[in-house]
């Protein structure tokens, strides 16, 4: 089979790479650093060195796919993050149609299917339904929750000031890690069971924020840690002096609101998984939080 891959060696895609070029398929490996070609050899699989936005190299990129994954890199720093998110989409249609290509994977998120008012979300919403239209492609939509990579960011905010928090965290947060997304993303290209448009939830665990702010200071020698809830505004203001944009810093608000009220969830829980991913929060914190933590 061949295989085309998006997100370069990122932390869902390298595995993905790495175990269907194990399998003897053909992959190609589409990333924007030319750095980036010799690694991409070096696991068996063929580097495209060109931009998402360019929708010709993709076109390109993508001739003689029998399925593709893919996902909308994030661009920081970017002013009208859902145009950007949207150009990717008209880009990736434009390729999958040009080439005929009968099966795709593609990476959304958990409150996808609300369409406004999830932050960097409503894009992936966009790109749902544009591959919705496509006559004769088969997608299988992963909707994977809140990673925990994402709790790495968390460490400066506990040494500095003995806290965790942000503009959400009393209800249940949804969790989930790099890895779990990987596998269940590897399984569907292997197989290529899917037909028509079908979602599929991710998650690896559910905790509350105190839950969280436990179990990650335990593994870090500071049991007493707690969650605080922010203001949308203290949210906001947090992230821009972290160096955000005015732009993301809305975005990223906008998405913690959806996660305290509920909206950004309620399709999940609607629709929860039979089965969670294998990586528990205590994993996370024990083998990844707590070394980056003290290094």
């Amino acid at each position: 089979m061949n295989y085309v891959i998006t997100g370069s060696l990122g932390h869902i895609s390298k595995p993905i790479v790495q175990k269907l070029a194990k399998a003897g398929h053909s992959v190609t490996v589409i990333t924007s650093k030319p750095d980036n070609a010799a690694p991409i050899q070096k696991l068996g699989a063929k580097a495209a060195v060109g931009s998402v936005e360019d929708a010709n190299f993709l076109i390109q990129s993508f001739a003689g796919a029998d399925a593709v994954y893919l996902m909308i890199p994030p661009k920081w720093g970017v002013t009208d993050w859902r145009y950007y998110q949207n150009k990717v989409a008209d880009n990736y249609t434009a390729a999958l149609q040009a080439n005929h290509i009968p099966y795709a994977v593609v990476l959304s998120s958990v409150g996808a299917h609300m369409g406004n008012g999830a932050g960097p979300v409503d894009g992936l919403h966009d790109l749902e339904q544009k591959l919705k239209i496509l006559e004769d492609l088969n997608v299988k939509i992963l909707r994977p929750s809140y990673f925990m990579e994402n709790l790495f960011g968390m460490a400066g905010m506990v040494k500095g000031m003995g806290i965790m928090g942000s503009n959400f965290g009393d209800e249940k947060i949804v969790l989930v890690h790099t890895s779990d997304i990987a596998a269940a993303a590897l399984q569907n290209l292997m197989n290529l069971d899917f037909a028509g448009h079908q979602v599929q939830y991710i998650a690896s665990d559910e905790r509350t924020g105190a839950d969280i702010a436990r179990v990650l200071g335990e593994a870090v020698g500071k049991p007493e840690t707690p969650w605080m809830v922010f203001s949308d505004e203290q949210s906001k203001q947090g992230m821009l002096q972290a160096g955000l944009n005015e732009e993301m810093a809305n975005g990223y608000t906008t998405m913690g609101l959806a996660l305290r009220n509920g909206t950004m969830q309620e399709d999940y829980f609607a629709n929860r998984p039979a089965t969670l991913g294998k990586v528990k929060l205590e994993d996370f914190a024990k083998n990844e939080f707590a070394p980056a933590f003290e290094g």
